[in-house]
């Protein structure tokens, strides 16, 4: 079945099948917007006592249910400030260093750096043979992402492309399949070094958004589908230096997180396994002493 799910995903329309899931999760009628979370909470079972409103039917949209604010002290920050953090709650895929600009995404699938930030030459200069760390957010984890490390946002931009499930099944299966998905690139100049993440779309990922570009969904409504790469200005009020832990950015349905740093930057702690949950918050890997001077 899950090879079928995948050869099927090839033939979708998937950005018509997120535009039908946007105006859905974000419908405030009532009896559909409880229908929608009932049947969530049935699926899924999310824990909501960590969140500020604990009561799934008292959300005014599934959306707003989905990305639902958690309560400051359920995710506590590690208190070393040269600790890298986790950026999402979700499952570590993988944890380790580039070969190269070559990034493992399954077992016997690849993809290189350039397909990832869509052959951006001054980071991929940066990124090369640096460490990376792949997070998947299941739809029952919380869907705001932080920041790992201390940084000023100095360039963001959207990547057009597919949006294929990025279950395990599917990224068994489908090459590139980080670099083919439409996402959002964020580079930051870090109190400590530069570093990257990247926002991975998925299907039924009506957008993702963050707090200095608002909502990023170049689909929506009757607007043809939008090519090339599109730089990302900053529009909101929020400064573009943010700390270690604030929360940066959010996912409007599930997805994936990729983490990039610099060679010589950090190292990945002992026992960092794939498979393992984290936390946002949670401490997974130290700054070198050179990368922290």
């Amino acid at each position: 079945m899950s090879a079928l799910f995948v050869r099927l995903q090839y033939l979708l329309p998937h950005h018509l099948l997120c535009r039908i899931a946007y105006a859905l999760t974000r419908a405030r009628t009532v009896w559909l917007k409880n229908f929608l979370i009932d049947a969530f909470m049935r699926r899924y079972r999310p824990y909501m006592a960590d969140a500020v409103e604990p009561e799934p039917r008292r959300y005014p949209s599934f959306n707003a249910f989905f990305t639902r604010a958690l309560r400051r002290e359920a995710r506590p920050i590690d208190t070393d400030p040269l600790r890298v953090v986790s950026p999402c709650d979700g499952t570590l895929s993988v944890a380790g260093a580039l070969a190269g600009n070559e990034l493992l995404q399954a077992k016997g699938h690849s993809f290189s750096l350039e397909s990832l930030l869509a052959d951006d030459a001054t980071w991929v200069k940066v990124l090369h043979g640096g460490a990376y760390a792949t997070f998947y957010l299941a739809p029952f984890n919380y869907h705001r992402v932080h920041m790992p490390l201390a940084g000023r946002l100095t360039a963001a931009w959207h990547v057009p492309g597919r949006l294929f499930s990025v279950n395990s099944a599917t990224v068994d299966r489908v090459p590139g399949l980080f670099a083919r998905n439409e996402r959002v690139v964020c580079a930051f100049a870090g109190d400590h070094g530069p570093f990257v993440l990247v926002l991975v779309g998925a299907l039924f990922v009506g957008s993702m958004s963050t707090v200095w570009h608002g909502e990023i969904t170049p689909w929506r409504g009757a607007s043809p589908p939008v090519r090339g790469v599109h730089p990302l200005q900053p529009a909101g009020a929020a400064d573009l230096h943010q700390p270690r832990g604030a929360e940066l950015g959010r996912f409007n349905m599930g997805s994936t997180v990729l983490l990039l740093l610099p060679p010589g930057l950090a190292r990945w702690d002992h026992g960092l396994a794939p498979g393992a949950a984290v936390a946002v918050g949670q401490g997974l890997g130290s700054l070198s002493l050179a990368g922290a001077s």
